[in-house]
């Protein structure tokens, strides 16, 4: 698996929005303060114009909704407890392995190299595992105990 700086920024700006608007104890979700797109880039370093493209993506898969306005900003769609981070690096890259630039599943090998699909389909199902069993809210409480 490799981490894209476009998935590593997507899932710090996830964070950060889960935070924002985490003071309603409900793990970042159904108010809070909404997290403008420039305090987002700023506050985590990241490029605004790659950033609004990024809050795009998340918005399109269903995990951000954003509001217009002089007040707006974005807030999470559905509690951070209930967002994985393998709903995130779906939301921005696809598939969590490619082989070649393909999802695991569609590599296709003969001969002596035949069984490599079989590794590659273990990856893919090891990084699920651990991707989609680490919530928003896990890396917030992590952070939060750390503290």
């Amino acid at each position: 698996m490799y981490v894209s700086a476009r998935a590593d920024y997507a899932l710090r700006a996830m964070l950060a929005v889960a935070d924002a608007a985490g003071s309603t104890g409900d793990g970042g979700y159904g108010g809070g303060e909404l997290v403008k797109a420039a305090s987002l880039a700023e506050r985590q370093d990241i490029p605004l114009s790659f950033l609004q493209s990024i809050l795009l993506d998340l918005r399109r898969a269903g995990l951000l909704h954003s509001h217009r306005g002089t007040e707006g900003g974005y807030a999470l769609t559905r509690p951070a407890a209930e967002i994985s981070v393998g709903d995130v690096l779906r939301a921005v890259g696809g598939a969590l392995t490619s082989v070649r630039g393909m999802p695991a599943g569609h590599a296709g090998y003969h001969g002596v190299a035949a069984g490599l699909r079989d590794v590659w389909l273990a990856v893919d199902g090891a990084i699920a595992l651990v991707v989609d069993r680490t919530t928003l809210a896990d890396l917030l409480a992590d952070r939060a105990a750390a503290s």
